[in-house]
């Protein structure tokens, strides 16, 4: 029997060669019976689970203060990595794990929402970078994504696709999650495959996002091996956890209640001390200095300290909620039998801990990305201290316990050129191929690395072409030779870090690092990038880079420095791009813009429309007119709405008056509303809406029509001057998720037909005052 060749995918379907008959009950009519693609022998299933921004301090299986008892059982029975690492940043951690090359090469040097169309930060995966889960269908698995999908160029996330950078078109057989940075936990913009699907109980009914996700992939891993029991299978488990918002049921948040009220700065000491009797750090290792830029707790007030504490609850109570879940997925695969023959990698972090809450945490994201922080004085958060974590809180803590969450580094997620940005713990499981058990392993290691191993350990080679184009190698090594050999010499010896002109090598050891920005500081003036200092540690001797030895041995530095130049050539991380206007313009930074123009006509079935997708109505007058059709007993409902209960705005009937909600990120809702009902038949409503002027967020006067008569108005105070939503949406003849008005529940339906809708946008757009500084703020947040 010929073997079959795996380096060209998919691979070739065989001919028949020889006799033909006439008649197939001829005796010599004979054709091979056939065969589905089978992965080889042996190949094991493959688990990988990516937790959200968790930093290498948080879990307990690491010496973090939340409580993760089913990662502990996994590493008493597998291995822990201490020196693992990503690239500091959602989206480009997740397509260098998905693809096993580095970042940069891949196309997602940064977010989506600011590509350019330099090759290193277009957010568009070449064809020559197949990704893992298309390489492992070819040959033989079957793939399942569950949870977060954040690698969709920005232009490609709406209802009109193309879906080639969806789940389901990179290689996975069955997707279930959202596509975007964060979502809210008790109302996400949930897709199947990729169709919106809306979540099947409300919050009040005991809905929570990971739990369903979970759900989804148990029931797909029983359905899995009843029907094709000897198929291996590749399952990705992303869920939004522990990413903002921190949204938990009080029954978890509660076993921590008074467990942080000693502050960041006793935590980062506390962990420290626990980390190093766990292992995962070496005796002697050096708790680094707080940035100045972050407070001392002992100098913060006494009414802001307990809403401090109360967000670390939350996220504590939150990320143990997770770890509940994984434990679910165990115990499936467990009761299935196939636990132990499956590689299972529990990633506990795309990145380091975030500090995109700001300095004191937020109640709702949507204050500070819209430059309301002002407005979330201590006495409002003090006010609010109780409803944090709930359905009517968006929250994130504070940067103080991002930094304490990477204990014992410097910095946080985004800050690539330090390890608190890059550095989480992770557990490998695979009672079959690793007989060593609770043992660590300090081999230094990327995320890049996962794909080869698991192409190793399941005797598949790199396919050489894939679809008839040519394959980019893996950028990875295979980590399966420390799996049972501890003291191995480690195989990556070098691996380049750059996100948002953050950057860093590493090579045997030592580490050359250039902080460039701050996350939180975003009107911080940015120094010109050869102005940039240069850090040097030697991490043989100093595990947590605490001793910056550049001064002393500047031949070490400047050899490290070209080093990193070269790994930057060669990985396309050049140009380095810290422009901030530019890159906003798409026009500028080159990428296409899926609404143009002044005009947007939408129907009365679209719906979960981002808000990329979307004519900006924001900071000019504008008008919505939508032709409706009532029925003879009336109507009530949504005609069309953007964003939720966390800001946003909504035209819809209400006692068949028509009426206009604007929901100031949550602080203030404005309505104004026609004195006349839309009477039954086909009808044209229109709202006009004429900016005040004079600046940003103006409110602005209110006028309805009727077929072209005016039936009343109102004013709107203030209006949202930069975005409404990181996962809210524009809908059609409903509002899903959250309500942005309190005249109606969530999802609420018109009542009638909404046959069309028209967005129009004047020309006195005061767009061009909103800042670079306030721009990169909503845009950097939320990833």
């Amino acid at each position: 029997m010929t073997e079959t060749s795996r380096s060209n995918l998919p691979i070739p379907h065989r001919e028949h060669v020889g006799l033909i008959t006439f008649d197939a009950k001829d005796p010599d009519t004979k054709f091979a019976p056939i065969t589905a693609i089978s992965a080889p022998t042996g190949a094991p299933n493959v688990v990988v689970i990516m937790i959200d921004d968790a930093g290498f301090g948080s879990s307990s299986v690491f010496g973090g203060p939340c409580h993760t008892p089913t990662f502990e059982k996994l590493a008493g029975e597998g291995l822990r990595f201490d020196r693992f690492h990503t690239t500091a940043l959602c989206s480009p951690s997740r397509q260098a794990l998905l693809t096993g090359r580095n970042h940069h090469a891949v196309g997602m040097g940064g977010i989506t929402e600011i590509a350019t169309s330099a090759p290193g930060y277009s957010s568009v995966r070449p064809d020559s970078a197949a990704p893992l889960a298309e390489t492992l269908n070819l040959n033989g698995y079957a793939t399942a994504q569950f949870g977060k999908c954040h690698e969709v160029p920005v232009w490609e996330t709406s209802p009109a696709g193309p879906y080639g950078q969806w789940p389901t078109g990179s290689g996975f057989d069955y997707f279930y999650g959202f596509v975007g940075a964060e979502t809210n936990q008790w109302y996400p913009a949930l897709y199947e495959g990729t169709t919106p699907v809306e979540p099947p109980k409300t919050p009040e009914e005991g809905y929570h996002l990971t739990e369903d996700l979970t759900d989804h992939a148990v029931d797909w891993l029983h359905q899995q091996k009843s029907l094709m029991p000897d198929k291996p299978i590749f399952m990705y488990y992303a869920p939004g956890a522990t990413h903002a918002p921190h949204h938990v049921a009080p029954e978890w948040s509660s076993k921590y209640k008074g467990a942080f009220d000693r502050g960041w700065d006793a935590i980062r000491e506390e962990t420290l001390a626990r980390q190093i009797q766990l292992g995962v750090v070496p005796e002697g290792t050096q708790l680094t200095e707080r940035p100045d830029e972050i407070d001392a707790w002992d100098s913060l007030s006494d009414v802001l300290k307990p809403v401090l504490a109360r967000q670390m609850e939350l996220y504590a109570g939150f990320l143990e909620h997770t770890d509940h879940q994984v434990a679910r997925i165990i115990d499936a695969l467990d009761g299935l039998g196939i636990l132990d023959d499956t590689l299972l990698y529990v990633i506990i972090g795309d990145n380091g801990a975030s500090a995109e809450g700001t300095p004191n945490g937020t109640f709702n994201e949507m204050i500070s990305l819209n430059g309301l922080a002002d407005l979330e004085t201590e006495d409002f958060m003090a006010s609010r201290i109780d409803e944090f974590g709930t359905v009517s809180s968006y929250n994130h803590y504070a940067v103080g316990w991002a930094l304490a969450m990477n204990t014992p580094f410097q910095w946080t997620k985004q800050v690539a050129s330090h390890f608190g940005g890059t550095r989480v713990g992770t557990i490998v499981h695979w009672p079959t191929g690793i007989a060593a058990h609770g043992e660590v392993r300090h081999q230094f290691h990327h995320l890049i690395d996962v794909a080869s191993t698991i192409l190793d350990v399941a005797r598949i080679p790199e396919p050489r072409f894939v679809n008839g184009i040519q394959q980019m190698p893996y950028h990875g090594v295979s980590m399966s030779y420390s799996f049972n050999e501890a003291d191995a010499p480690e195989a990556r010896e070098t691996q380049y870090f750059e996100v948002a002109c953050n950057r860093g090598i590493y090579h045997k050891g030592w580490t050359a690092v250039t902080r460039h920005s701050v996350p939180w500081l975003f009107n911080a003036q940015l120094p010109p990038l050869d102005d940039d200092v240069w850090e040097l540690y030697d991490t043989t001797t100093d595990w947590s880079q605490a001793h910056d030895l550049a001064a002393e041995q500047p031949k070490k530095l400047e050899e490290l420095k070209r080093l990193w130049l070269i790994e930057a050539v060669k990985y396309n991380v050049l140009p380095l791009d810290d422009r901030r206007i530019e890159r906003f313009n798409s026009d500028i930074a080159g990428r296409p813009q899926l609404v143009a123009g002044e005009t947007q006509l939408l129907y009365g079935s679209m719906s979960r429309l981002s808000e990329n997708s979307v004519l900006n109505l924001k900071n000019k007058s504008h008008s919505i007119t939508a032709e409706i059709v009532v029925p003879e007993r009336g109507a009530d409902g949504v005609i069309v709405s953007q964003g939720g209960a966390f800001a946003g705005w909504s035209l819809y009937l209400h006692g068949g008056i028509p009426k206009y909600c604007h929901n100031l990120a949550g602080l203030q809702r404005f309505y104004a509303s026609a004195t006349t009902a839309v009477p039954a038949g086909v009808h044209e409503v229109r709202m006009d809406f004429a900016y005040d002027g004079g600046g940003l967020a103006k409110g602005g006067n209110v006028t309805f029509s009727i077929d072209g008569a005016e039936v009343g108005g109102g004013h709107i105070g203030a209006t949202v001057p930069l975005l409404y939503s990181a996962d809210e949406t524009l809908d059609v003849g409903l509002d899903t998720g959250t309500p942005v008005s309190e005249d109606y529940e969530a999802e609420v339906h018109f009542q009638g037909t909404v046959n069309w809708v028209r967005l129009q946008t004047g020309t006195d757009s005061h767009d061009h005052l909103i800042s670079a500084d306030d721009r990169m703020r909503a845009a950097t947040a939320l990833q």
